[in-house]
């Protein structure tokens, strides 16, 4: 078995090249995982575009059709954080599908890995933070809705707390949102995840690996989930502009090879999504976003 690995050519689109939000990762990020011989014809999967009941099932029909016909108010798009065009709508309709087939091929193989996702910032009604739809929201409720599965966790490692995620699923008793974040970062107003841990600025790579370790592990022994959606951001870097912790690129290594190593002790099929991530060496960038495949393929013995 080879690991699911889902992707689509859209994903990077042409935009502003001087943008803070690093577009063209997704695509450099593919073509690093073909280098490493990650991704190849039998183990790539493209989705297509979400039906909107599968969107409705985590947000509001009007705001989703205020975005799609450009109709979001300038404060809205300022909120959003990304400049609209057609590009950004197709693009926004077809991630979400990613996150969704990743789910359902890691309860098929035990794991998956979308190339994309972790648009944790999203709400019911609104984009923030360069996310205009939950896909971890999006996929957990619909899975449960499907009967596909009874309890999903979403371990949410992002430098950002999943404040979209934990209010979209404020009152799903069957989903558990866990938020490992940096304190003092974006959103400045938090959410209220079922869980968030807090992290100062200057906690170093080891607290910090045994944080991720420790949580997850307490997690699963207590809400047996059958799935967990990983958001494994790679913000977390000591030099990311966005994020305010230090972590290296062996401690984001290591990170993923805990939690992966986790899900397949404890047998509990894992999607992974990439989450944040914004150094301006965009190839250094993918090569990081990047570990959680190379991780993948260490820990499932592949």
């Amino acid at each position: 078995m080879t690991i699911p690995l889902v992707t689509h050519p859209f994903y990077s689109y042409p935009f502003p090249g001087k943008h803070r939000f690093p577009m063209e990762k997704f695509d450099l990020l593919a073509k690093y995982c073909q280098e490493k011989g990650f991704l190849c014809g039998s183990n790539v999967f493209r989705p297509g575009k979400a039906r909107k009941d599968l969107l409705e099932t985590a947000h509001c029909s009007h705001y989703i059709n205020r975005f799609i016909n450009n109709q979001q108010s300038a404060k809205e798009q300022r909120r959003m954080g990304l400049p609209w065009s057609d590009g950004l709508v197709r693009r926004s309709l077809i991630s979400p599908n990613g996150t969704f087939l990743s789910a359902q091929l890691a309860l098929q193989y035990g794991i998956a890995c979308h190339l994309a996702g972790g648009t944790h910032h999203a709400h019911f009604d609104f984009a923030s933070g360069f996310c205009i739809l939950n896909d971890l929201a999006i996929t957990a409720k619909a899975l449960l809705r499907q009967g596909k599965v009874k309890r999903v966790l979403i371990f949410d490692c992002d430098v950002h707390q999943g404040d979209g995620t934990a209010s979209i699923l404020a009152d799903e008793s069957d989903i558990f949102t866990c938020s490992i974040h940096c304190k003092k970062n974006f959103p400045v107003r938090k959410a209220q995840s079922d869980l968030d841990v807090e992290l100062p600025p200057e906690i170093s790579e080891r607290d910090y690996l045994a944080t991720v370790s420790e949580t997850l592990t307490s997690l699963i022994a207590q809400q047996k989930p059958d799935l967990i959606l990983y958001d494994a951001g790679v913000d977390i870097f000591t030099g990311d502009p966005l994020g305010l912790l230090s972590i290296s690129n062996n401690g984001i290594r290591e990170r993923e090879e805990s939690v992966l190593s986790l899900c397949k002790e404890n047998n509990i099929p894992v999607a992974t999504v990439i989450g944040g991530g914004y150094d301006d060496d965009r190839k250094a960038l993918a090569r990081r976003h990047g570990e959680i495949v190379r991780a993948a393929y260490t820990v499932y013995n592949l």
